[in-house]
């Protein structure tokens, strides 16, 4: 397929090519941002890049590239790619099993899943095995080829800034890794930066020009029909609105409705079924093959070509499956529902309606807009980035100072009966709602409970985020499964943070039983609903849940037995990359194996350590470990509890220190079951040539416990060894 590129395809293109040849001449390894809309095209440019990047080259350099998308996108992005060099054989795309010798040979990308990657530990491409093959070495073998690697990730805020994603980059250790991205995490270790504007975009009439949510509902006549008979019809009545005017046009376009349905979490109503009633009413069904169904549990068979924009599918009901990575351009409606959690439009979600199917603008104006149809009040337009990204900071592991030391840990999991309401929530709940006496407070006769539903929002640019405006709001009283919808994401919502699945009814009965007890209720009258959720008696109800919730911890959950899940770490290392928040400083300190070396609240026994080993001409280096994390190390307890002493040391003999440092009454009694763990540790690991104890800092020097049986009397420290560094 020839690559046929708009002219800021091109321009950025170029750009790309000199930003990228830049950084090739540079010393060391580089990071190039691409950063571009949605729609604008990404995969095609990077493509096009690549091409340009491997023709006509002056010099000897010779390269090959690994792509990493997210989800399943990589095997998308393979097949684009391998159409876009059909005509062209000096690229060859392959998965990690179609790898001849074990290395990426010249012009060869591989394409890798990131999600398979950053599952828990990380897979056999990245693991050791006994055939050596694995990234690593296939990395090492390319290299050694004679080959420089070029690292494409692709939907970069998803994943370059997770450790698990560091660790990766590390080990691949590529010549320039590109990120692309629509919102990138634009932090300070990149080298260059590409960018496509969003007006480009819309000039060249790749993507629509704005997303309408709810258009003209402010008029309507709504009769008796609930919230999202109202939405759903809407959306319809919009899809044949459309389907006349591409007839006008002389195009073929059949415009697609997508209906995104909640995620069923903690027992609410699963909508699907009453979604197809509601489609079925309106002429849509699997039967007259105008309804598709894409969910993880259900798929019809009308999926294939329902990308093409003449395909007779009309609606699409799905989850999550199309809302990243799948392209559908003649889809140009979205339905979305309530969620049992505040709702957020993400990018790749309402991307899906955003590209325009043939790729230019109509005379008719409503056909170069995207249109939502949602029950929701309001929205908000989120920026989609992962949770690593609240990280700033990161230190790396300094592999010139470091080999492999290969030490066992552990790692003690929560145990899940922690994570759920049981049965003595209830008798709590009773006794809290008597002593706040909340018979007397509750409001019998609350308004009515309505939906407000926005009208006429309008979005221009979807990749920034904020609440979207709307010219007001209609409001539609709730229908009895709409009411009972409401309530079941109440009961979700005031579990939290125990699990809901296994907590709602219990909550439930707690409700109940106030209402049949202390006010006459019948045992399930629906009224009680009512009564919960108008506005006079909501915030009531959830005060006197938070009450029962925190003296349900107090008294149940913190009583429970504290055995954990046991997770052996047969061969912990110093993890190559840690990430630190904004309460961390850098400190230079040369003998640390991490670098630059970050702190934050420091105790005074460890500073005084750190400068012990820093003036030390023993050590080798140090490392400051951390807490609770399986990346840390641990050693467990006889009392079912997870050790992490302060500090691992390689010293220039081959001898490996750990150590904890106390002071004062810290090294006392408390200090006695980590010393007698520690010291049991170091007699079962006799191999590892090993020493440590507690450390302390007495009288000018310092100390430290190796005793089988720890004791510490701040008087008598004859039994204490010096610490000679």
């Amino acid at each position: 397929m020839i690559i046929k590129l708009r002219d800021y395809q091109k321009e950025a293109v170029n750009g790309l090519h000199e930003r990228m040849e830049r950084l090739l001449k540079l010393p060391n390894d580089k990071v190039l941002v691409f950063q571009a809309p949605t729609g604008s095209g990404k995969t095609v440019m990077a493509s096009a890049l690549l091409k340009e990047l491997i023709s006509n080259r002056n010099d000897k350099l010779s390269f090959s590239f690994i792509w990493v998308s997210v989800r399943m996108l990589h095997e998308q992005s393979k097949e684009k790619l391998e159409s876009y060099y059909e005509d062209d054989r000096k690229f060859k795309c392959s998965y990690f099993e179609d790898l001849e010798d074990r290395m990426i040979g010249e012009n060869e990308i591989l394409f890798i899943n990131w999600h398979s990657i950053n599952k828990k530990g990380i897979n056999l491409i990245v693991r050791e095995n006994e055939q050596d093959n694995n990234l690593s070495s296939v990395v090492r073998n390319t290299k050694e080829d004679g080959r420089k690697i070029i690292l494409i990730i692709d939907e970069s805020h998803h994943t370059a800034g997770s450790e698990k994603s560091k660790e990766l980059v590390e080990i691949i250790s590529p010549k320039v890794t590109l990120e692309i991205s629509a919102t990138p995490k634009l932090k300070d270790v990149l080298d260059d930066i590409q960018r496509v504007d969003l007006a480009e975009v819309k000039e060249e009439e790749m993507i629509k020009s704005e997303i309408s949510i709810n258009p003209e509902f402010l008029g309507l006549k709504i009769a008796s029909k609930d919230a999202d008979e109202l939405v759903i019809e809407q959306a319809l009545k919009k899809r044949e609105e459309l389907a006349k005017l591409y007839k006008k046009e002389g195009s073929k376009v059949n415009p697609l409705v997508l209906v995104q349905l909640p995620d069923k979490k903690g027992g609410l109503i699963d909508k699907k079924e009453d979604v197809i009633k509601i489609l079925e009413k309106n002429g849509i069904s699997e039967k007259n093959h105008k309804l598709a169904v894409w969910l993880s549990e259900d798929k019809t068979e009308n999926l294939k070509d329902i990308e093409k924009n003449d395909n007779d599918v009309e609606v699409l009901i799905f989850k999550q499956a199309p809302a990243l990575g799948w392209d559908c351009p003649r889809a140009s409606i979205l339905v979305i529902f309530r969620e049992y959690k505040s709702f957020e439009f993400t990018i790749q979600t309402i991307g899906r309606i955003m590209r325009m199917p043939e790729l230019e603008y109509y005379s008719n104006g409503e056909l170069n807009k995207g249109y939502v149809f949602t029950n929701l009040g309001s929205i908000e337009l989120a920026e989609d980035y992962v949770r690593d990204y609240v990280t700033e900071y990161e230190a790396k592991r300094d592999n010139k100072l470091y080999k492999n030391i290969s030490l066992s840990s552990v790692y003690l999991k929560r145990q899940r009966e922690r994570t759920r309401l049981s049965g003595e929530f209830v008798k709590i709940f009773s006794k809290i709602t008597e002593v706040k006496k909340l018979k007397k407070d509750v409001d019998l006769k609350p308004s009515k409970i309505v939906n407000p539903i926005m009208s006429d929002g309008k979005i221009t640019d979807i990749d920034k985020s904020g609440e979207i405006e709307s010219k007001g709001k209609i409001e539609i009283k709730l229908s009895e499964k709409e009411l009972q919808d409401r309530f079941d994401r109440f009961i979700v919502q005031n579990c939290m943070p125990y699990a809901p699945a296994d907590s709602s009814g219990i909550l439930k009965t707690a409700l109940y039983q106030f209402f049949n007890q202390e006010l006459g209720f019948e045992k399930y009258d629906s009224e009680v609903q009512q009564i919960i959720l108008g506005k006079e008696n909501v915030q009531l109800f959830t005060d006197i849940v938070n009450l029962a919730k925190e003296k349900f911890k107090k008294d149940v959950v913190q009583k429970l037995s504290k055995k954990r899940e046991r997770v052996e770490v047969p061969k912990w290392e110093v993890p190559l990359i840690t990430s630190y928040n904004s309460r961390y400083e850098p400190i230079n300190y040369p003998l640390s194996v991490t670098k630059p070396f970050y702190t934050a609240n420091q105790s005074e026994p460890e500073r005084a350590f750190v400068e012990l080993l820093n003036a030390s001409g023993k050590v080798k280096w140090w490392y400051k470990n951390g807490e609770s994390e399986v990346k840390y190390f641990a050693i467990e307890r006889a009392d079912n509890q997870a050790f992490y002493p302060d500090f691992i040391i390689q010293f220039k003999d081959g001898r490996i220190g750990i150590f904890e440092t106390k002071s004062g009454f810290t090294a006392g009694e408390d200090a006695k079951e980590r010393a007698e763990s520690l010291q049991k540790y170091i007699k079962a690991n006799k191999k590892k040539n090993l020493i440590g104890g507690i450390a302390i800092y007495k009288n000018g020097t310092w100390r430290y416990n190796d005793n089988d049986k720890y004791e510490y009397d701040p008087d008598d420290l004859s039994n204490w060894k010096v610490l000679n560094l």
